[in-house]
């Protein structure tokens, strides 16, 4: 069966046409394309005895055992194992099949060639941050680079953007997919895309004046460093009345952080301004976007591009998938990619509303759509381990723990050895830049109010500066992504840390 109308018409099938047609892909792009070339998946197969020709449905996904980040990481004995799950082409059996002897009649060997090295061979290397294990790179070829053109137009058009904007590219310039999605969202938008690479390549500085110079109707970024931006520009006194879209990624999204973008957007003079958050990750080699969602109080999800792979949502304990709408754990599997390429991989992100398939209530779009909040499995499970005063801490809880205080602008919270002792008690540090005058003592009652309610911790002391200090501590401008959450207590053992100036209440 023809899947073109699958790509054609991907935001406005029916759910149970999609997930048919997703299924009718997914064979064809197992038999022809990942078993007979991906060495780790070729073995698998085999190994298990998994037929691809038997795999007809989304939920034959089932047979297939699932990729986490364990299989992709080098160890001593395996040795380097990411190169396993590369396409590489055998040329003998390409040339066998009848497509390709019709394309070297038609069109001659060396055209058949160049469309072979287009789509295999790979030109560009991302890599996961390695915040959790060692970077794990992923290879795309010229194919792969079109497929980041579709989905970063796609990204285009669900954000309601116009190709007359000027956008302005504020991610890290490195090999991370964040930067590159943005970069070719401007090429396959065909629209206007100043790419800064972010605080580290032109400085903090060199973004303001960029942001001053082109004014731009949407900006592209980090959330913590795109409100630093911002701020800057708010004390500058600056305007930038064009700025009606802001496009997140790399960190989550909660409402208070939309709440407080938006209110900068209005002190620039740009009025209320859309804030949309996007989700990707390194494994998928693509990103989706929330939908503006006028006139909605929660967000409408993230819009998925079915065509282009399948998500599931797992109960992360048994492995079996859960129904439409429940929460678990996000599991990934392409259906086009050729440079590396995994399937069924575990991300270990949990989303709160699950996966749903009726249309947007927002921009009525018919799509597969992830909702709710997205956490980290893993890190529930980590933090089970280590202890804060005996209390057992939730990070998922207390990464964003002050984003929703509409009188806390900028934060970081510090985990640290009481006098830096490493045999001595650990101490929660809350360290705040407060968002216009404001009372401390009031203040510091409602951060401790927000952390009882959800932690049933108080923080040891919560200290408070001004935007410029918690910038340094953040990192702007040096550190590849702000840090808003920092663990010192094990560099309690061999360093002393200088003390923390703060500001004395007025």
């Amino acid at each position: 069966m023809n899947t073109k109308r699958l790509s054609r018409h991907w935001d406005c099938l029916s759910a149970d046409e999609t997930r048919h047609l997703q299924g009718v892909k997914l064979r064809s792009y197992l038999t022809e394309h990942v078993v007979p070339f991906s060495p780790h998946y070729r073995e698998l197969f085999a190994r298990e005895g998994i037929d691809p020709r038997e795999i007809r449905s989304i939920g034959d996904l089932a047979k297939i055992p699932f990729t986490s980040k364990r299989h992709l990481v080098d160890d001593a004995v395996s040795g380097s194992r990411t190169r396993d799950f590369v396409l590489v082409p055998e040329e003998t059996l390409l040339r066998k099949r009848p497509g390709t002897i019709l394309r070297a009649l038609l069109h001659g060997p060396a055209a058949v060639k160049r469309e072979f090295e287009h789509e295999y061979r790979p030109i560009l290397l991302t890599s996961t941050t390695g915040r959790s294990t060692e970077p794990v790179p992923f290879l795309y070829s010229a194919h792969d680079l079109d497929i980041l053109s579709i989905t970063g137009r796609r990204m285009m058009e669900i954000c309601d953007s116009d190709p007359a904007f000027r956008h302005f590219n504020l991610f890290p310039f490195a090999p991370h997919l964040a930067f590159w999605q943005a970069h070719h969202a401007g090429l396959g938008y065909g629209t206007f895309m100043l790419s800064s690479g972010g605080g580290k390549v032109m400085g903090t500085e060199g973004n303001v004046r960029f942001l001053e110079k082109i004014k731009p109707d949407a900006l592209i970024g980090m959330p913590t460093f795109l409100y630093h931006l911002l701020t800057i520009a708010v004390e500058r006194g600056l305007s930038v009345p064009n700025l009606r879209k802001i496009v997140l990624g790399g960190e989550k999204v909660p409402q208070g952080t939309r709440r407080k973008l938006r209110a900068l957007c209005a002190e620039l003079g740009a009025g209320k301004g859309d804030v949309m958050a996007t989700y990707g990750f390194t494994e998928a080699k693509m990103a989706w976007p929330e939908c503006p969602g006028h006139g909605m109080e929660t967000p409408p999800g993230y819009h998925l591009s079915p065509d282009l792979g399948i998500i599931e949502i797992i109960d992360p304990e048994t492995g079996l998938v859960v129904g439409d709408g429940e929460p678990g754990e996000i599991v990934f599997t392409p259906l086009d990619s050729r440079g590396s390429v995994v399937l069924r991989y575990r991300t270990g992100d949990r989303i709160s509303g699950g996966l749903v398939h009726d249309p947007c209530p927002a921009c009525g779009r018919s799509l597969p759509r992830l909702m709710g909040e997205i956490s980290r499995v893993t890190d529930l499970k980590r933090l089970r381990l280590g202890k804060v005063k005996g209390t057992l801490v939730n990070f998922n809880e207390l990464e964003n723990l002050l984003d929703n205080l509409d009188r806390v602008g900028s934060w970081q919270i510090e985990l640290t050895k009481r006098n830096n002792d490493p045999l001595d008690v650990d101490e929660i540090v809350v360290h705040v830049s407060p968002r216009g005058r404001v009372s401390h003592s009031s203040l510091t009652r409602e951060i401790e109010d927000r952390f009882r309610q959800l932690t049933e911790l108080t923080p040891n002391r919560i200290e408070f500066h001004s935007a410029a200090h918690l910038r340094a501590l953040h990192g702007v401008g040096r550190a590849l992504k702000e840090e808003k959450l920092v663990d010192h207590r094990e560099s309690a053992v061999t360093e002393d840390r200088p003390e923390t100036p703060t500001l004395t209440e007025s």
